[in-house]
């Protein structure tokens, strides 16, 4: 049976100086990767920009060091945006604070329960079909300040649908230049990767953007208009648990949980891929699970493994946990020098950085290659994924999904028996 063993301590058995330079090489890269991306999904979940630096340097720090992976990179990622949002409106911070402590404790107790190879019992259509929703949630949610719009006053939407509405009802403070500014960006995002792939395009279209809002004087909203923008280091916050709000956080700590449990997995299934290596998958649902806890306790959002920035990492030559560590401490430096001047940043800018994500994300090919080959039921389970995790949320999706297709199978192999004893 697979031991509660962080990979850290197998890493650094034979290890080298020449194997801490590339590490710290590759924690400097994937930091410069993770900065804009921190700060972009930390606004897509509804709260300022430190809280997403914040989740990246303390979790980032402790899942890396107790990872069940050589290579995992954790932080905020889009898969827990719209989640996080919606806690956030309806209960606040101190409400995605308990509902993120509690996640952790779950993810602790199914590391320590050996559930890590559970993974493989969800179907790629659920995974595919809610990744892609998702990412869909996060395009129309962003569709606000990519054009610059205002939603009435009134109107603060939570839900996906309600995000339209609000969307159509304001589309008459439509604002031209927010969308060139955005499209910019975009364009600098899609090209900037045919010229030079070492410095990360979303970096790139922040430079561009702030300089042509700043130079010309364009009435584009930025960071600083909507949000206070501090580099204060995090600090201890205690909760205050009481049973009543406690139970009516379970589900959304149930969603954070399970959703951190499979995109973490996953994450770590591609570096074993990239690597020719095996993760341990309990010791990664613990580390995930004392990662979250610390990421509330200083200030910080949901986090679980990226799958881009633990690529990042490999490609960049990184070798052990150090890396993804070194990583969480060269934001620590950059929030506390830099982060004043992320009140620049177009809000454009952040919303085509997302879209660029949600695109990355969404598994289009994957979709689409279903739809031409797969069984028509394995496409219905996807869509139907889809549309439950943009209309409702996670856990319904997932677990309607998961009820369907093992009904499915069950109805397969009964007609199979029958046949068999004709």
């Amino acid at each position: 049976m697979e031991k509660i063993k962080p990979m850290l301590f197998t890493s650094l058995k034979g290890y080298k100086g020449k194997d801490f330079a590339k590490d710290v090489i590759a924690g400097i890269i994937v930091a410069i990767v993770a900065l804009p991306l921190s700060i972009a999904l930390a606004l897509a979940s509804g709260v300022g920009p430190e809280e997403g630096l914040y989740t990246a340097i303390i979790a980032g720090f402790i899942i890396s060091a107790l990872s069940g992976s050589p290579v995992q990179i954790a932080g905020p990622t889009a898969a827990f945006a719209t989640t996080v949002a919606g806690i956030v409106a309806v209960k606040g911070m101190s409400g995605l604070m308990l509902a993120t402590v509690m996640a952790g404790i779950i993810l602790i107790v199914m590391g320590l329960c050996r559930l890590g190879s559970l993974i493989k019992y969800i179907p790629y259509t659920i995974t595919t079909g809610f990744t892609a929703g998702i990412a869909l949630t996060i395009v129309i949610g962003q569709m606000k300040d990519f054009c610059g719009v205002s939603y009435p006053k009134g109107m603060s939407p939570i839900e996906t649908p309600e995000k339209i509405m609000a969307f159509a009802e304001g589309i008459g403070s439509f604002n031209l230049w927010a969308v060139l500014v955005g499209l910019i960006s975009l364009a600098v995002l899609i090209l900037w990767p045919k010229i030079n792939k070492t410095v990360p395009p979303s970096l790139i279209a922040i430079v561009v953007s702030v300089c042509l809002v700043l130079f010309a004087k364009l009435p584009v909203n930025t960071i600083g208009d909507l949000y206070t923008v501090s580099n204060a280091l995090p600090t201890l916050h205690i909760p205050q648990f009481e049973i009543k709000t406690l139970l009516s956080l379970l589900p959304d700590a149930l969603s954070i949980a399970i959703l951190a449990a499979i995109e973490s997995l996953l994450s770590c299934v591609v570096a074993d891929s990239m690597l020719n290596d095996k993760h341990r998958s309990n010791t990664e649902l613990v580390a995930q699970g004392v990662g979250n806890i610390g990421s509330a306790l200083f200030g910080g959002i949901p986090a679980t493994g990226a799958i881009a920035r633990t690529a990042a990492n490999i490609k960049s030559g990184g070798k052990s946990p150090i890396a993804g560590m070194v990583h969480a401490v060269v934001l620590l430096i950059i929030l506390v020098v830099l982060m004043p001047y992320a009140a620049m940043i177009p809000m454009p800018t952040i919303a085509a950085v997302l879209f660029m994500v949600s695109y990355n994300m969404c598994g289009w090919r994957t979709v689409v290659k279903t739809a031409k080959e797969a069984p028509k039921t394995d496409f219905a389970i996807l869509l139907l994924t889809l549309v439950l995790t943009v209309i409702f949320d996670l856990v319904v999706a997932i677990a309607v999904g998961l009820v369907i297709h093992y009904a499915i199978l069950l109805v397969k192999g009964l007609k199979s028996n029958k046949s068999q004893k004709n």
